[in-house]
Order: C-alpha cells, then sequence, then structure tokens
C-alpha cells in the first residue's frame, strides 16, 4: 500500500516505514504530525483510488525524526573583464520524518 501526499508543497510517494527528508516543518522532535492532503491510494495493482483533488478520509502519520540543515551550496556571479565576482552560500533548513500510519477512510470517496 502506498498513498501520494503533499508535504510542504512538495508530492511524496509514501508507504509505511518509509523515512523522507522534506523541508522544515514547525513540529517538535518525536511528536507526530498528520497530513491531510492525500491526493492518491494504492491499496493494491487493481484497488486504486484518485483524488480530484483530495481523497476523503484519508490521511498519513508521521513521527519527527529531527531537524537539521542541508549542505551548503555557492552561488558564484561573474562578469569577465568587468572584476566583478560575487559568492553567497546558501544551506536549506529540513525535517527528517518516518511514515508510521497510512489511514484510509471506510470508504474512500474522491472530493470534488
Amino acid at each position: 500500500m502506498f498513498a501520494i501526499v503533499d508535504i510542504a508543497g512538495f508530492q511524496e510517494k509514501v508507504t509505511e516505514g518509509d523515512a523522507l527528508s522534506v523541508p522544515l516543518l514547525d513540529v517538535e522532535e518525536g511528536k507526530t504530525v498528520t497530513f491531510d492532503t492525500v491526493l492518491l491510494v494504492a491499496r493494491s495493482d487493481d484497488d486504486v483510488t484518485v483524488g480530484m483533488p483530495t481523497v476523503a478520509g484519508a490521511s498519513v502519520e508521521a513521527k519527527v525524526i529531527a531537524h537539521g540543515r542541508g549542505e551548503k551550496i555557492r552561488v558564484f556571479k561573474m562578469r569577465r573583464r568587468k572584476r566583478y565576482r560575487r559568492v553567497h552560500g546558501h544551506r536549506q533548513d529540513f525535517t527528517d520524518i518516518e511514515i508510521t500510519k497510512i489511514t484510509v477512510g471506510k470508504k474512500a470517496e474522491v472530493v470534488a
């Protein structure tokens, strides 16, 4: 069983037990967070429910493992022959989560 979930603006394919790095969530470490924006649920190859835009009664629960910052990237700008050089660095904040449960309502209906 897997689901396609909208997490912080990104669509992620998740199954129970998956560990993901997602953009920073405002939740304490060790707490549980629920995502209600489930776009697709597939119980098997024959039983697939596609939401329009979401699947009613479906949700995904995840446990927040840790928060962190990604690797530093360097952005270098230069104009040749003009003595113009700029270097900018960036580190993206992220949250590590583990998917604990995918819940599908009794009758997963498509919400129009």
